[in-house]
């Protein structure tokens, strides 16, 4: 079987790729610079280079391939807004996905995009995106609809260091799933590997089980040695400033902003279920191992 594996330099990107070749498969791996892709094209894979808003290149790409892995990458400098950006990105793919004749691909979503067109920010953009997906004619779509990435709380360390707290507009006390982006490129890779889907369906990946995010700073500042560490739940209008004066483009913290909103209603979480198949392995706990080592290091 042959894969083509997008933003294959990202974090689960490079482990379902990784799963891929481990598994014997020709893997093509997707990147802006080859210096990015260079473990895994050691490990077996072939690289392309280039830009997922360039249609003509995916098509190349992705032309013969079985399946294809596709993700909207984050970017943190834009000047337009975030949809923009989004429905360039998701454009040029499904339409090279089309075009090259594709009939599976796993694409990352998240839990809350049944809230597009608006709710959750940039969740609902990628809602949008599997909306388009499911246009093309006799394609097999799987979206994989992972919970709060853990990795996420890296970007609090700035505010710990600097108060000794962090806070943000979400709900102290709101229960989410928290999951590591390496359970995500796994569960990725099992989907790919077994290609047993039809139509549109969804997986959601739903880490161990749900923590607030008073607990995340509990587990987190032991970890640091900062046993008292708190969350500080702010105003929306507070903590969207707070973050565009911390240097964060507007496009950016007005997504943030809507998305938290969505979960703070329970709106974004409603149409959850955690089942034994969607719970992946690594806690928190474990995570907070990683974030300790991130933290020393900043």
């Amino acid at each position: 079987m042959k894969y083509v594996i997008t933003g294959a330099s990202g974090k689960t990107g490079k482990v379902a790729a990784e799963k891929l070749l481990e598994a014997g498969q020709e893997v093509v791996v997707v990147g802006r610079k080859a210096e990015g892709l260079q473990s895994l094209v050691e490990k077996g894979a072939s690289a392309a280079i280039g830009d997922l808003t360039d249609e003509d290149f995916l098509t190349k790409t992705f032309a013969g391939v079985d399946a294809v892995y596709a993700i909207i990458p984050p970017i943190w400098s834009i000047t337009e807004s975030w949809r923009a950006y989004q429905r360039r990105v998701g454009t040029a793919i499904t339409n090279a996905i089309e075009n090259a004749g594709v009939k599976h691909v796993v694409i990352l979503s998240s839990m809350g995009s049944q809230l597009a067109p608006f709710g959750a920010g940039p969740v609902s953009g990628l809602g949008e995106w599997e909306q388009q997906l499911q246009n093309v004619p006799g394609l097999n779509v799987l979206a994989l609809r992972p919970g709060f990435f853990m990795e996420n709380l890296y970007a609090y360390i700035p505010q710990i260091k600097g108060q000794g707290a962090f806070g943000d507009s979400l709900h102290a006390d709101l229960k989410v799933p928290f999951v590591h982006t390496k359970d995500i490129g796994e569960a990725a890779a099992k989907q790919l590997l077994a290609l047993d889907f039809k139509g549109f369906s969804r997986e959601f990946v739903s880490g161990n089980r749900d923590y607030t995010i008073q607990e995340a700073a509990k587990i987190l500042g032991e970890a640091i040695n900062l046993p008292a560490l708190q969350y500080i739940q702010y105003p929306s209008d507070a903590a969207k400033e707070g973050m565009i004066s911390a240097g964060v483009p507007a496009p950016i913290a007005e997504g943030y902003t809507e998305l938290w909103k969505g979960l703070n209603s329970g709106k974004y979480l409603a149409d959850f279920v955690r089942t034994p198949e969607n719970t992946t392995q690594t806690s928190l706990d474990d995570f907070a191992k990683e974030f300790t080592a991130v933290y020393q290091n900043s």
